[in-house]
């Protein structure tokens, strides 16, 4: 190793101890029992107390007396007007790739006649009310109000709600506010951690009930999501960052690669960055760039933490063995730099996010390409999808049966009816197939 670079693993793929493995797959934290506890109490007294609970949870957990909850839209303007014009020129460049996208998604509705006569239709119709979370206290994130609130407006949701934790000054960070009036958010609130999931899942005085709530936040924030779940849409446990990176030799510079690993792990000490190769010459190659990269970087403490817990490079036996680790690791990111990269990517199908070459970086994706970066985590891509505009969407179904399919249904959906023993649901077919 290169210099003090410490990794969680190194080395081939196929000699790595087993619970290591095991560890790597699961990137979960230990669990902490006291966790759901305490946010199901948090909720509970939300829901029961409203406001007055989020006022004592901005005294308790982040130290600020708060006069109102909302932030007034005169607040967001000028914080609009001070941002500087490059940052505000980046946010707008990726709202309106954001929009683009995610209104191409929008699916038609579906209409089929199954049977002469019978004719069914599936609709789609955007939620009335949407809440987003953005993250504040050590960071501010002002691309995730746009990954939240610029989805919910592409398909038609009239209110879009956003809580943020409150700063020392009572208000949000002053580019969260400008990005949530960039985005075209309805309302603001400076309100943090599972009480504002809980507000905006329940409803309280101040903040409306919202059909969803959605947005990346703290292990409470995350909690709080899954625990309110049964009541309102939330979109996928997104924990730590994480990024898979797949390389073969000459499809990408050791440099690029490295720097994949590094953006990822800068994010959170626990996040999990993992690069696998087939070749040798190129896993060592990467793990020097990689320790070069770290030496010079401001947050390189916060890249070694999560090196050191959650950073591997792996040296696969050959390329299906590494296509199938990728398969089963099922990252929120995953970079391939390989020879075949449609034919890998129609193999690969349980990351949240897939990037395809050496010039693609995930990057670029976390803020400009118009792509979701609200992903699912630890191993969760193999069941749910990143944040879309089918999040902020619900549909139904309508019927329509002629009188002369009336008559053909009536008599087959009468006899399995009977055979359920609901006469009643008997009686309403045959009376529509003119029987008696």
């Amino acid at each position: 190793m290169t210099g003090t670079l410490q990794l969680a693993a190194y080395g081939p793929l196929d000699q790595l101890d087993s619970g290591l493995v095991r560890r790597l797959f699961a990137r979960t934290q230990e669990e902490d029992e006291e966790l759901p506890r305490d946010t199901r109490r948090i909720l509970g007294q939300v829901r029961r107390e409203g406001d007055s609970a989020l006022f004592r949870f901005a005294r308790e957990f982040d130290g600020v007396e708060l006069d109102a909850l909302e932030v007034p839209r005169s607040a967001w303007d000028e914080a609009l007007g001070r941002l500087e014009p490059s940052v505000r020129e980046s946010l707008e460049r990726a709202a309106r790739n954001i929009e683009a996208f995610h209104r191409a998604q929008i699916p038609d509705e579906v209409v089929l006649e199954v049977e002469p006569g019978i004719r069914l239709g599936r609709r789609f119709v955007p939620l009335a009310t949407a809440g987003v979370y953005a993250p504040g206290g050590r960071a501010a994130y002002p691309s995730s109000v746009l990954m939240g609130v610029v989805p919910a407006r592409a398909v038609g949701v009239q209110e879009v709600v956003v809580c943020s934790p409150p700063a020392a000054d009572g208000r949000p960070s002053e580019v969260v506010m400008a990005a949530a009036a960039i985005a075209g958010a309805t309302r603001l609130f400076s309100v943090g951690g599972a009480g504002a999931v809980g507000a905006m899942a329940y409803g309280t005085e101040a903040i409306p009930r919202c059909d969803a709530v959605v947005g990346p936040g703290n292990r409470w924030v995350v909690e709080a999501k899954r625990q309110v779940a049964g009541e309102v849409v939330i979109d996928s446990p997104a924990g730590p960052s994480e990024v898979l990176v797949l390389a073969e030799e000459g499809e990408a510079s050791p440099a690029l690669l490295a720097s994949e690993l590094v953006a990822q792990a800068e994010h959170d000490p626990d996040a999990a960055v993992v690069f696998i190769t087939p070749s040798v010459a190129l896993l060592d190659r990467v793990r020097d760039a990689l320790s070069e990269q770290v030496r010079s970087l401001p947050k390189g403490e916060v890249v070694e933490a999560a090196l050191a817990t959650q950073g591997a490079l792996l040296l696969a036996p050959d390329r299906d063995t590494m296509l199938d680790f990728a398969q089963t690791y099922a990252a929120e990111h995953l970079s391939l730099c390989t020879p075949s990269l449609r034919g890998d990517l129609d193999r690969l199908t349980t990351s949240g996010t897939v990037f395809l070459g050496e010039t693609s970086s995930v990057a670029f994706g976390d803020y400009m390409t118009g792509a979701n970066h609200v992903l699912p985590t630890a191993g969760t891509a193999r069941s749910f999808s990143g944040l879309s505009a089918l999040n902020f969407m619900r549909s139904f179904t309508w019927q329509e049966i002629s009188p002369d399919a009336a008559r053909g249904l009536a008599e087959p959906v009468a006899i399995l009816a009977e055979a359920e023993g609901l006469p009643g649901h008997a009686a309403a077919a045959r009376m529509r197939g003119g029987g008696a």
